[in-house]
């Protein structure tokens, strides 16, 4: 009798050490209720314009919330005054156009990104265009809207990236020649030699 109680507690105690170590072992669980996040590298960099000016200051860059819910900053804010035009980054379809929470919004979901869309939101975004109007790249879609603006340093559009509930980094939309440019320079063409 007292054998097979030591096997059963034996056992029940290589059953907890398995569990253990499964349990610690196993992958983190995702901190985003819909799964992680998907990588910036999932972003096709589909962009072929800034959404105002040709380079604008970005004054407050993308951060990341931890949890679903919690603080962290869910776009870019790129500096543009008021009535600065507001281009459409790439190709897409108006998926809204009208206010949010007192804030003129102008959101375009983006052709050919997959199953839900990226969609791309301007704010704060007088629209010059309607829901359900296509828009291809560099079309104005708006004006930057003299009300609204979040930022307090400096006049500025607020450009965000979404797929479904997810927020991603728009900064990511763009090539790196868009992202990086720099000053143009004239290369010699091959097989001509330099001017003396």
């Amino acid at each position: 009798m007292r054998a097979n109680r030591c096997v059963r507690v034996c056992a029940r105690l290589i059953l907890l050490l398995i569990v253990t170590a499964t349990a610690l072992l196993a992958p983190p669980p995702p901190l985003f209720a819909a799964g992680a996040p998907p990588a910036e590298a999932d972003v096709p960099a589909t962009a072929r314009t800034w959404p105002v000016g040709l380079r604008p200051r970005v004054l407050r860059g993308w951060e990341p919330p931890a949890t679903p819910y919690g603080p962290g900053h869910r776009g870019v804010d790129l500096a543009a005054h008021a009535g600065t035009p507001v281009r459409a980054v790439t190709a897409g379809r108006v998926s809204f156009a009208g206010r949010v929470a007192g804030k003129q919004v102008v959101s375009v979901d983006l052709t050919g990104t997959g199953d839900p869309p990226l969609r791309t939101t301007y704010e704060p975004v007088t629209a010059a265009v309607e829901k359900g109007e296509e828009v291809e790249p560099g079309e104005v879609i708006g004006t930057v809207d003299a009300s609204g603006s979040h930022c307090s340093a400096a006049p500025c559009v607020h450009w965000g990236l979404r797929r479904g509930d997810v927020y991603l980094n728009p900064l990511s939309l763009l090539p790196p020649w868009l992202l990086h440019r720099g000053p143009s320079r004239l290369l010699p063409v091959p097989g001509t030699a330099p001017p003396r």
